[in-house]
């Protein structure tokens, strides 16, 4: 049984988000940054943002991008002091960053708070030390919030979550305000549809399939 566990939990490293897309080229040591990662784009008119991170970014962009009135998601970087921090370096904790995305949504066709509760149904709000088979801040939850509204909605939420005892274990992702977000290289964007095997792989062997069903059922993103 032990020997069945060490070659699973092999399997998971190996198919992890750490792995890198079809264009990348993951060492044992992280290579050194050339070039920074840009801004992300402001929002066009009548659009809104809101950025969530909930580990590996590669599964967080689909939940998102299901929801009628949902523009666009970019998988990236937020949360760290440093200026244009790309992937080797974040993904080896190098970085004060986590993986992130921003959605751009039409809030006349979806609200803030309807993302927030996508957001619950895509990750484990019990694990702030990372997510699944990703561990290290640079893949610690997290809600970034724009303004004082979002932070309301956002607080209720995880209050009602908390209240719900769906989980045996307290909420404990952080509401914080947002900082500067970093749209991640272009090989990460829409991973689960570019590279549909290796993300469904990488998805249940983490063990995020498995949680998600245990607690969310149909329900679950």
């Amino acid at each position: 049984m032990k020997h069945t566990l060490m070659i699973l939990a092999a399997m998971v490293l190996l198919v992890g988000c750490r792995a890198g897309g079809v264009n990348a080229q993951p060492t044992s040591q992280p290579s050194e940054a050339t070039e920074g990662t840009p801004l992300a784009p402001a929002p066009a008119d009548g659009q809104a943002t809101a950025i969530f991170a909930g580990g590996c970014f590669w599964c967080m962009e689909g939940p998102f991008e299901a929801l009628d009135g949902v523009d666009e998601v970019l998988s990236g970087y937020t949360g760290g002091p440093e200026v244009g921090p790309v992937y080797q370096d974040v993904a080896y904790g190098r970085t004060g960053h986590t993986e992130a995305v921003i959605v751009y949504y039409d809030p006349t066709e979806v609200t803030y708070g309807q993302l927030v509760e996508v957001f619950w149904r895509s990750m484990d709000p019990t694990d702030n030390g990372g997510q699944f088979a990703d561990r290290g801040s640079q893949y610690r939850p997290g809600i970034f919030v724009a303004n004082d509204a979002e932070r309301a909605i956002a607080e209720q939420s995880k209050a009602a979550l908390e209240a719900s005892d769906r989980f045996d274990e307290p909420i404990v992702v952080p509401i914080q305000d947002a900082e500067p977000f970093y749209v991640a290289e272009d090989y990460h964007q829409n991973y689960y549809r570019t590279n549909p095997g290796h993300y469904q792989r990488y998805r249940r062997g983490s063990g995020r399939e498995g949680f998600l069903q245990q607690h969310w059922g149909d329900d679950a993103y």
